[in-house]
């Protein structure tokens, strides 16, 4: 059966604007492990345009040897887009998707896909309303940001979570892995 795994960046106030932390070494190697050992990662439009950088480092390296491995495993990984505005991708690992995401997720459920990854909050919310994810990886940066997009603000339902995991990186951010309960 395949695992669900939503995997966000966020500072201690909640806010997980990719603009609001640092991303070390470190971190980029963290996040190219979990790439390599999932099979898909699904996106919304505006996180897909963002993570389309990555197709610079492939070609202008930036000769730090993380941050280069992560726009390798970047480049690799099937990407699926969820847009209502985009027709195609320019990636040649990535697709539009056709039909919402939870029919995504059930259909690549049924092909006995690997791990697949979460990368927006979008995605991840409406996935959570279908008790679709099953395991969240929060990276939590030691920033207050004071302002901006909340994680989980807004929300009209409640859910609970069981610690399952810890790690802690140099930077002294944390990643928490939570199952849903």
């Amino acid at each position: 059966m395949s695992k669900v795994i939503a995997a966000i960046n966020m500072t201690l106030d909640g806010v997980f604007d990719h603009d609001a932390v640092n991303a070390s070494e470190e971190l980029h190697q963290h996040y190219a492990e979990l790439i390599n050992e999932a099979d898909v990662i699904l996106y919304g439009r505006i996180t897909y345009q963002l993570m389309e950088y990555w197709k610079t480092v492939l070609v202008h390296p930036t000769g730090n040897i993380a941050t280069d491995a992560f726009a390798v495993s970047m480049d690799k990984i099937e990407k699926i887009v969820f847009s209502r505005t985009m027709e195609a991708s320019n990636w040649d690992t990535a697709t539009i998707a056709e039909e919402a995401p939870e029919k995504v997720i059930s259909r690549l459920q049924m092909q006995q896909a690997g791990t697949i990854l979460i990368g927006s909050r979008s995605l991840l919310i409406q996935l959570m309303k279908f008790n679709l994810v099953d395991e969240f990886q929060l990276c939590i940066h030691p920033i207050v940001a004071g302002r901006g997009a909340l994680l989980f603000e807004q929300q009209d339902w409640r859910q609970s979570f069981r610690l399952i995991k810890t790690k802690v990186l140099d930077s002294g951010a944390i990643v928490l892995y939570y199952q849903p309960v």
